[in-house]
């Protein structure tokens, strides 16, 4: 894979060139001190991925992001030193398509692999991404009768890069009084999942936390799936946190927790595919809509990276393909109707 690092602290870049080089299949062709230089060297020679700082001069990592994949799109993964400090920085930078976001590996500290082993395991996934490929095949359709009855209405909503920022316009379109349950997974690793369900609560006037285990979904509350194991619904209405399919190179998995609702919620629900690199959630919403759930797939004019939804187009996953800001009025109107 072909990587390209922008930082402009010379013990970060030396940490990221050695962890690097643990891997005789990426190549490192160039390295950029600011943002601003990044963007200009991405237009020379676009990388496969960008190892993106947050804070440096001229130009911060999230105003290259943005023009990055306006320009010359490419996979991104913030980098950062102190991701606590910068945690709306970094949603902020996803919401212009960053895919990820890990901590810059320790120099001189320990086993150098065990150190660079998270950067390397994102390096690895995004690989996958890229490659649109998929390591589990898609489950069949269930034939089961369902067992649970909810008594209240569910919108189940997937996201990956691009999706803090769609999320928050989204839920800044629902009525307060939301009259559903929502649960969000959104391609985020778990050190940083409470992080966004507080942005989110700070910027698009919902409450969002995160999901526990085994609470069923109610009205009126929007839960985010907060580790890196899938969320899934379970028979008797409640949420778990599942390690299997542990082949599944997306955690959580999108796919994994709408195939779940398509199985088990007895009650008016909503599927909806937002920005994404890849495909996960396409195979689920195409389930959720084969069991007679309503299923929304992003349109590629709003879309920061038009994978996932366009996934779901192409197999006809989707009923209604709408613009995002058109998104949360038909939520209201299916579930006040």
């Amino acid at each position: 894979m072909k990587i390209a690092i922008v930082n402009d602290m010379p013990l970060a870049v030396e940490a990221l060139r050695r962890a690097l080089a643990l891997e005789p299949a990426h190549e490192l062709i160039w390295v950029a001190g600011n943002g601003q230089e990044a963007v200009e060297r991405c237009a020379e020679q676009t990388p496969d991925l960008i190892l993106m700082d947050l804070i440096m001069p001229v130009m911060d990592g999230v105003e290259a992001t943005r023009r990055i994949m306006a320009a010359t799109p490419c996979a991104i993964v913030i980098v950062t030193v102190d991701r606590k400090q910068n945690v709306h920085r970094v949603f902020e930078a996803m919401g212009h398509g960053a895919l990820d976001v890990v901590d810059t590996p320790a120099l001189g500290a320990g086993d150098p692999r065990e150190a660079a082993a998270p950067l390397l395991r994102k390096i690895l996934n995004i690989g996958w991404l890229i490659g649109q490929q998929r390591t589990s095949a898609p489950s069949n359709v269930p034939t089961a009768v369902r067992e649970v009855s909810q008594r209240t209405g569910l919108v189940a909503i997937g996201s990956s890069a691009g999706g803090p920022a769609a999320l928050e316009v989204l839920l800044k379109g629902l009525p307060r009084q939301f009259p559903a349950a929502i649960v969000l997974v959104q391609h985020v690793d778990q050190v940083f999942a409470a992080g966004m369900a507080d942005w989110l609560s700070s910027t698009c006037g919902q409450v969002v936390r995160l999901a526990r285990e085994g609470e069923p979904p109610q009205a009126g509350q929007v839960l985010l799936a907060g580790t890196n194991h899938h969320i899934r619904l379970l028979k008797n209405g409640q949420l778990a946190y599942t390690a299997e399919p542990v082949n599944e190179i997306y955690r959580p998995s999108i796919d994994v927790f709408f195939e779940s609702v398509a199985r088990y919620w007895n009650a008016p629900g909503v599927g909806v595919l937002l920005t994404g690199m890849g495909r996960d959630g396409a195979q689920g919403l195409k389930m959720m809509r084969q069991q007679g759930f309503l299923t929304i797939a992003q349109d590629q004019q709003s879309s920061a990276v038009y994978g996932m939804p366009k996934a779901a187009a192409a197999i006809d996953a989707a009923m209604e393909i709408r613009p995002l800001e058109r998104i949360a009025g038909r939520l209201t109107e299916f579930f006040t109707k």
